[in-house]
């Protein structure tokens, strides 16, 4: 008899700054390679369909569960520990497994948190977990299991060598989105279809668990098999924007104009946006871009302060910055400047050379001010616990919202406020709310919701 297996993605602290629910890749991954490899797989979204734990529950008697496979942030471990609980309530006797960029770094502490939970799988997860699945069918050890780190018979914590990092990404399989409720992640009416297209990083930024997660070596699928995906998906779905969930969509530059001409030339009517670095575009590439339907860039600026950049190993100097907003600008496109307030290091004076940065010289269509989150397996997370600075250790808070840490040259109150008027002054600029209304859109209208959301909490106003 076939396993049956429940991937689960757990619901959002209450207390937390929630975003709107986006779409699993990861657990599009794995349910494909499960489907794959011929096994049963169903998909529990709690965050796309606001499930509280006891909801959970409720649908997952109605299965029969021999496996439940969650994967978790830092922000919903303990959501996770609490679905684990749930699972071995209900069936005793299944295996549970926890994944995901926290759980790769916090495995011991996990098993040791939550005697619900039977293994962890580390780092990438595809090909790990279809081993693992494959010796629990036959009852066998999984001791040499690569990449986990489980409760063995005995009790004892077993911590496995790693799995090294697939090196051909086009052998992964087209996510499987019928396994997930896409009708909860519509958008101004659409659902934006994510796509990764690369795995790993060339750069070591201080506060990004991605390159710790995937590896420092750059691994991509090949053009023709990333418009593969597209035109899938605009077949089967009739989806018509997207969004490249790469952490730098344009590293090779000769491969993303590759994926664009094959976008044209498959006359492919679709809009999306990617991310990427500022010294990672030239104005030949933002032209096919453009041409091949690419209608916003987001850029991890992180600061404005040169003194900011260098302490957190960014790589990047302030003018090249400039040049790359001005020249995506200046194609039409839109750009999102994303920020980090709070880094270690950073004063009050620096945070507003940033946020005056950001507002007056980037001009940036968006933008998206984070408190810096010392995420475990980061070299801040280190330093901030070494130093002695941490103050809250509730996961529940890792919002990037809430400030986590204090230093003796920002508190974590002050740097609250700073974050407050930041986004005051940049959503309640009248220039901002007249731009963003001419230009509509999925993002024109977010952005204009954003701007009432600050006007109605600036006037003291709360809507019930």
């Amino acid at each position: 008899m076939s396993l049956k297996i429940t991937l689960v993605n757990p619901p959002y602290p209450k207390t937390a700054h929630q975003h709107p629910p986006f779409i699993p890749l990861s657990l599009g991954y794995l349910g494909a390679v499960c489907e794959k490899a011929g096994y049963e797989v169903n998909v529990i979204d709690c965050q796309a369909e606001f499930l509280e734990f006891s909801e959970f529950e409720d649908i997952l008697k109605k299965k029969r569960v021999d496996v439940v496979g969650v994967t978790s942030t830092t922000l919903t471990y303990n959501s996770a520990l609490k679905i684990a609980s749930i699972a071995k309530k209900v069936f005793p006797n299944c295996t549970t497994i926890l994944g995901g960029c926290h759980a790769t770094f916090w495995d011991e502490n996990a098993l040791k948190e939550c005697p619900s939970l039977d293994v962890i799988v580390r780092r990438e997860g595809e090909a790990t977990f279809i081993e693992l699945v494959q010796k629990l069918k036959k009852k066998e050890s999984l001791n040499g299991v690569k990449g986990i780190t489980f409760r063995d018979t005995d009790g004892s914590k077993v911590r496995n060598e790693d799995r090294p990092f697939a090196e051909n990404l086009d052998d992964l399989p087209i996510p499987a989105h019928h396994l997930l409720p896409l009708k909860s992640f519509k958008r101004g009416g659409k659902v934006i279809f994510p796509v990764t297209t690369s795995r790993g990083c060339v750069y070591w930024c201080d506060f990004c668990t991605a390159v710790r997660m995937f590896g420092k070596k750059y691994r991509m699928r090949s053009p023709n098999n990333v418009v593969d995906e597209l035109e899938f998906l605009v077949s089967k779905y009739a989806a018509r924007q997207f969004t490249f969930y790469d952490d730098a969509f344009t590293v090779d530059s000769k491969r993303t104009e590759k994926i664009c001409e094959e976008i044209k030339r498959r006359k492919l009517n679709i809009q999306w946006d990617c991310e990427t670095r500022v010294d990672m575009v030239n104005e030949t590439l933002l032209q096919k871009m453009k041409a091949a339907g690419c209608i916003a860039l987001w850029f991890g600026v992180e600061s404005g302060s040169p003194r900011i950049l260098k302490k957190m190993h960014k790589g990047l100097k302030i003018e090249q910055t400039k040049k790359a907003f001005k020249m995506v600008q200046d194609l039409g496109l839109m750009t999102v400047a994303s920020v980090v307030l709070g880094f270690p290091g950073e004063t009050e004076e620096t945070a507003w050379e940033t946020i005056n940065f950001i507002i007056k010289d980037l001009k940036p269509t968006d933008i998206g001010f984070y408190v810096a989150t010392p995420y475990p397996g980061t070299p801040m997370y280190d330093l901030v616990k070494e130093k002695g600075w941490l103050k809250v250790t509730d996961f529940d808070k890792y919002d990037t919202a809430t400030p986590i840490f204090e230093t003796p040259y920002l508190s974590m109150d002050k740097l609250m406020e700073i974050r407050y008027k930041a986004h005051q002054k940049f959503y309640l600029r009248p220039t901002h709310v007249i731009r963003m209304f001419g230009k509509g859109r999925i993002y024109g209208v977010s952005a204009l919701k954003t701007s009432l959301a600050y006007l109605l909490r600036a006037l003291h106003i709360r809507l019930s």
